[in-house]
């Protein structure tokens, strides 16, 4: 499954919002919001309630849980569904073939919301036995059916009548809505299952383990589709009722049931065939099919590509990937069915803009790894979920790199995953990467950046320290060895282990078993011909680095390059030790040494201040790899998170950046410079940031201009609407009157915006704009037929900065004109756009905390929500006030990131309270005229 973990960028939050688009958010203070984090501080000014221990010792409380008896497993479920498009229930039969290990009278199975009506077992050769009761746990989603006499050790039939409600909170089997061609509101039924809701589709042993094959009937209007994990073998008028037909299905390879899918609703489609022989459909809303050929022309390059890479087939005859308009994650890869928000699939090739196409790419790739790296191989249990979704993250990008090089897109990964993870970890309240999980509300919380993008960053450390041949070997030999049952974590690195002979296990277990990561600290000297560097480890935290005897150390494949040859790796160890001396021969002393070269090591670096201020000329002359100037600063910028260096030093780095052409270089600047100016807008000197924000994008600004240019290529026009925007937003003057030129003219009808232009004129007319502004936007909301359009404004409309319209804004994200999952955007809009957003978009939240949670509740949303509200406050007290409302306003499934934003808070706090004098002098000063 993909979330909506918002990007890195200018914007962000859940595996994720469209990467690039210039909105407003910024990170807010200290993360962006893809991430859930930070450390908290030691300081006189924290009180009480909100010391360290409240956030690290009392993590979430665990509900006592237990597994599904084994008694009883399917081998086969016949499932016949008929859902009621108008009055949103279903009818379901199950119709299971089970084997009984151990005579029982009773069976448990998972259920929630679902009314059973009759249960019966029927064992091989005998008589039918009704069960007696049926006892309801629902507090652990489970039901107990109980028999009058024992069933016997062998096969049998479970068949089990039923009745549910194809229900608003886009899980389980559920209604989206949607207006066909003509406007008419209509509803669709389809399903999210992933992680613990098939259960309230069909009762079901809806553990990833207890994998069956599944024969699944939908009885649906004659005039609509019917798709599910398999091709349709049978379609024939439902004997009942004339204006329904009965559509039968292929019979599913042995699968998990989170993994089942079924969707019923109006849809067009486009079709290839994979050069290996695939069906391949992308489904659109009916009139929309040309907006599906982007993601079929990258479906049908990647499923070829998995097939070489893997050396194993796509197992099954088909593969659908489909539109759903109400979706809360960004996708989900169910088994030949694969289900994503209209954003994550659909392109105009006249509306659509760079970065939304290749959002499309990754998504189309993260899903299509799954359908072997998940389905046919699944994990066990929870526990692994991260190598299921960490390796996709990995993943994508190497086959979006193999369908489209231009996209430069491993620099991209270093902005979007790595220094976003890296982000989360830092944080005391972090987990490791393997997360033991038992009760179902414990899963949705490690859907976060850790597990996906920090995942994907160890894969990625994994794969560059083993090799590409020995990794493929390895993947393979695991996929042949495991297909069509479970793993666990260590069988992927045994497999690895045999490919390659290094030590696998041992290395990743001090990744995956631990939290956090290291700073490595290095020092260098001359002897003669040889550069002599001296290298330790020590565990690095948001608040600084770890001190202590209880340091945790890592096995850390180091690598260093020269300025001789920065793109060469000139020498790779292992650091097992806390801290070991290396040799580097021929490196003359006017040479400069680099660490971690492509940053691909999990880790952060303290260089000595010699060798750092051998490295800087490098930035200003380009000589350091983009990815390499792109991680130097990074780490600058996080150090001085952490209080390890001033933030006034950050600054000045930052003024090397002027020319800078990369655009993952900026786009991760641009980054870091809105956590600052989200930080000082807690002071009288936000003014300040801003000029230098403009003086430093002047440049940039001024060699790209508006127009493209010959010759420019999908990052340039990337750039162009990272800087305009970033311009606009601070104020620059040219900027924003060639801004409301252009969009008068839009907004007319004399000259359309180009999709690339659009977010960053929205955001720069509104930042600036009044109450005739907003409602020009609103409607153009309103008239927008394409989904990418309206999601655009939703998250930019929050920069406008009068106090009564940005309580319209808030009172329109929970208008029926905002679909249910694009509410939580708007909201975060407002309050990452100002101080005054932050403020009214927390007491929004608490105002319409029952009705948010209500939407959302058990689902990831939630903890988005809370993040974009509150992670951008930098008083103290506010920690207290966020966890004194959730404490009496419970939301288990945001537990934990309600804790890493009160430590978020208190770390912003004591930043402010640490550099901001500092930070105000350098300002002013250097716009002072010499003396």
């Amino acid at each position: 499954m993909l979330l909506v973990l918002g990007r890195r960028v200018s914007l962000s939050f859940v595996k994720r919002v469209n990467p690039q688009d210039p909105v407003l958010f910024s990170k807010p203070i200290l993360l962006n919001f893809r991430t859930n984090i930070f450390r908290v501080i030691h300081s006189s000014t924290v009180f009480a309630s909100v010391t360290r221990s409240n956030y690290t010792d009392t993590m979430p409380e665990r509900r006592p849980f237990v597994r599904l008896p084994t008694d009883v497993y399917p081998v086969n479920y016949g499932l016949s569904l008929k859902p009621d498009l108008i009055d949103f229930t279903f009818e379901g039969k199950l119709e299971a073939i089970v084997e009984v290990t151990l005579a029982t009278n009773q069976i448990v199975m998972n259920c929630a919301d679902i009314d059973i009506i009759t249960a019966s077992f029927v064992p091989e050769g005998a008589e039918e036995i009704n069960a007696t009761g049926f006892n309801y746990q629902n507090e652990d989603e489970k039901v107990t059916l109980s028999f009058p006499s024992a069933l016997q050790k062998g096969s049998g039939t479970l068949k089990i009548d039923f009745v549910g409600e194809l229900n608003d909170k886009m899980k389980g089997f559920y209604r989206s809505k949607y207006a066909n061609p003509s406007g008419e509101i209509r509803y669709a039924a389809v399903t999210q299952f992933e992680a613990t809701d098939a259960r309230r589709a069909f009762p079901c042993w809806d553990e990833p383990a207890i994998k069956a094959t599944f024969d699944i009937s939908l009885i649906v209007p004659k005039d609509r589709v019917a798709l599910s994990n398999m091709n349709v073998l049978d379609r024939k008028p439902y004997p009942e009722d004339d204006s329904l037909v009965e559509v039968k299905f292929a019979t599913t390879p042995i699968m998990s049931t989170y993994l089942v899918a079924f969707v019923i609703g109006e849809y067009d489609f486009v079709e290839a065939q994979s050069s290996d022989g695939v069906t391949v459909r992308v489904y659109t809303p009916t009139g929309k099919a040309e907006q599906g050929k982007f993601a079929l022309e990258v479906a049908v390059k990647t499923l070829p590509f998995y097939k070489d890479y893997f050396s194993v087939p796509y197992p099954l005859p088909k593969i659908d990937l489909i539109a759903i308009a109400d979706f809360a994650a960004g996708a989900m890869e169910n088994w030949g069915l694969v289900t994503y928000r209209e954003t994550a699939l659909l392109i105009d090739p006249r509306n659509s803009c760079s970065s939304s196409r290749q959002w499309v790419a990754l998504v189309v790739g993260h899903e299509l790894a799954h359908q072997w790296f998940g389905n046919l191989v699944t994990m066990e249990w929870w526990t692994h979920l991260w190598l299921n979704e960490g390796f996709a993250s990995w993943i994508e990008y190497l086959c979006v790199d193999h369908c489209f090089p231009e996209y430069d897109i491993w620099t991209q990964f270093v902005s979007a995953d790595y220094t976003r993870a890296l982000d989360l970890d830092a944080l005391d309240n972090s987990h490791p990467i393997e997360v033991n999980v038992g009760h179902p509300s414990e899963v949705d919380e490690i859907f976060d950046a850790i597990s996906y993008s920090k995942g994907a960053s160890v894969i990625r450390m994994l794969h560059n320290y083993i090799g590409d041949e020995d990794f493929r070997k390895g993947m393979h030999s695991y996929l042949l060895k495991f297909q069509h049952k479970n793993a666990a974590t260590e069988d992927l690195w045994d497999c690895l282990e045999q490919a390659s002979g290094k030590p696998i296990a041992q290395v990743m277990s001090s990744w995956t078993k631990q939290m956090g990561f290291p700073i490595i600290v290095v020092n260098q000297e001359q002897q003669g011909d040889d550069r002599i560097l001296k290298i330790s480890q020590k565990k690095f935290c948001a608040s600084g680095p770890h001190e202590g005897e209880d340091c945790p150390n890592w096995m850390v494949p180091v690598s260093i390059c020269t300025s001789e040859d920065p793109g060469c790796t000139k020498l790779k160890v292992l650091l097992d030790s806390p801290e070991t001396t290396i040799t580097i021969n021929n490196v003359s002393p006017d040479q400069w040494v680099k660490i971690n070269p492509g940053t691909v090591g999990f880790y952060r670096i303290q260089y000595s201040s010699a060798m750092l201020e051998s490295l800087l000329p490098g930035v200003r002359d380009l000589t350091l790899l983009p990815v390499d100037r792109l991680g130097l600063q990074n780490d600058l910028f996080s150090l001085a998170r952490a209080g390890m260096i001033s933030t006034v030093e950050v600054l000045k780095l930052m003024e090397a950046f002027v020319n800078e052409p990369n655009y993952t270089v900026w786009s991760d600047l641009s980054c870091n410079l809105g956590v600052l100016s989200s930080l000082l807008s807690h002071t009288d000197y936000h003014e300040e940031i801003q000029e230098f924000i403009r003086d430093l994008f002047t440049p940039i600004g001024l060699k790209l201009g508006w127009e493209c240019k010959q010759g420019e290529g999908h990052l340039d026009a990337l750039l162009r609407g990272l800087v305009l925007g970033k311009l606009g937003k601070a104020g620059h003057k040219p900027t924003l009157e060639e801004a409301r030129r252009r969009f008068k003219d839009h907004v007319e009808g004399k000259q359309i915006l180009s999709a690339d232009l659009r977010s960053p004129v929205y955001l720069t007319v509104l930042k600036h704009g009044d109450s005739a502004t907003l409602e020009t936007m609103l409607k153009l909301h309103k008239q927008a037929d394409m989904q990418e359009e309206k999601n655009r404004i939703e998250r930019v409309l929050g920069a406008i900065s009068a106090p009564d319209l940005i309580q319209k804004v808030l009172t329109f994200a929970l208008s029926e004109e905002v679909r249910p999952q694009d509410t939580v955007s708007v909201i975060g809009g407002v309050a990452g756009s100002s101080k005054h957003g932050r403020k009214a978009a927390w007491k929004f939240v608490k105002d319409n905390w029952e009705e948010l949670h209500n939407r959302y509740q058990g689902g990831f949303l939630i903890s988005r929500l809370i993040k974009l509200s509150v992670d951008g406050f930098a008083i103290d007290k506010m920690a207290a006030e966020v966890k004194s409302f959730f404490e009496s306003h419970h939301a288990p499934a945001a537990e934990r990131t309600v804790q890493q934003c009160c430590e978020n808070i208190l770390l912003n706090a004591a930043w402010l309270k640490r550099d901001a004098d500092d930070i105000h002098q350098y300002l002013l000063q250097r716009k002072a005229p010499p003396v």
